[in-house]
């Protein structure tokens, strides 16, 4: 079995309308839909084929009420979730929820940077009965991207914690983009977030065969497109979204027509406006 810790492995979207953003992401990236919710827990498994994707679950009305928003949250593979946690901690992080079990799936938690980005650590119970979908999956995560106060500094904190590496840095008119790897594999990128972007944040990208057929679904099920698709070195093109609940997500595909289009930043909502200009 292929190891993937330190990695990004699954992803839940935490919203206060469940019905309708199951019903938003299965038109718009053609996910299946498993209700798998017990009393007092609603989940829901999104996935593409046999392969699984992400979960869909209900944030808590305390939390709307402390003002929280609808949010992607993305989880990485790591062997010891409770070792990982006090670690967070030692670097100046937080662990918003602590280690805990999912059924007996896999232990998770909930944890912050020190500039507060927010993500998760997981650790499969057993092995081999989650079959997460692989980055080059239609419809899975193909890219993720840290909107960071301090883009050196979370460098810092991410490499000591999951060795991350820096790959190639691209300058644009946002600044600095620096790319990283795990291992030799490509997974992202991290750029000194813009100020208008209150809060650091992780940004995730879906994959999509058309991306102007995906924009138009978007709109058609009462999401927003922030701005025009922008095109990066591998030939994809690239495009950040809101759900209906305004929960921030962005796009990666092909574009069947290019059309001329204008590339100054956009007046988008929060999280970002940076696009990432190392896509491989």
């Amino acid at each position: 079995m292929v190891n993937h810790c330190g990695r990004f492995v699954w992803y839940d979207l935490i919203t206060t309308d469940t019905e309708a953003a199951e019903a938003f992401y299965t038109d718009v990236l053609g996910w299946g839909a498993q209700d798998i919710s017990t009393p007092g827990r609603a989940y829901i498994l999104f996935a593409v084929g046999q392969a699984l994707v992400c979960g869909l679950t209900q944030q808590p009305e305390d939390a709307t009420k402390l003002g929280a928003k609808p949010r992607w949250l993305g989880y990485i593979e790591v062997e010891d979730v409770d070792a990982t946690a006090d670690r967070i901690k030692q670097l100046g992080g937080a662990v918003h929820v602590p280690p805990t079990d999912f059924f007996d799936v896999s232990r998770f938690a909930v944890v912050a940077d020190p500039q507060a980005a927010s993500f998760g650590l997981i650790h499969w119970l057993r092995p081999g009965r989650v079959l997460p979908a692989g980055p080059e999956t239609s419809g899975g995560v193909g890219w993720h991207e840290l909107l960071a106060a301090d883009r050196e500094g979370a460098l810092d904190f991410y490499g000591a914690l999951f060795g991350w590496q820096r790959a190639d840095t691209k300058v644009g008119p946002m600044g600095t983009y620096q790319l990283i790897s795990a291992g030799e594999q490509l997974i992202g990128g991290m750029v000194t977030k813009p100020r208008k972007v209150s809060v650091p944040a992780w940004v995730y990208y879906f994959n999509v065969a058309d991306i102007d057929a995906a924009a138009k679904k978007v709109k058609a099920g009462g999401g927003q497109v922030l701005g025009d698709p922008i095109e990066v070195l591998d030939g994809s093109w690239i495009l950040q979204c809101l759900d209906p609940q305004d929960a921030i997500f962005a796009l990666a595909g092909k574009r069947k027509y290019k059309t001329i289009i204008h590339l100054e930043p956009f007046a988008s909502r929060e999280p970002s406006d940076v696009r990432p200009r190392g896509r491989k």
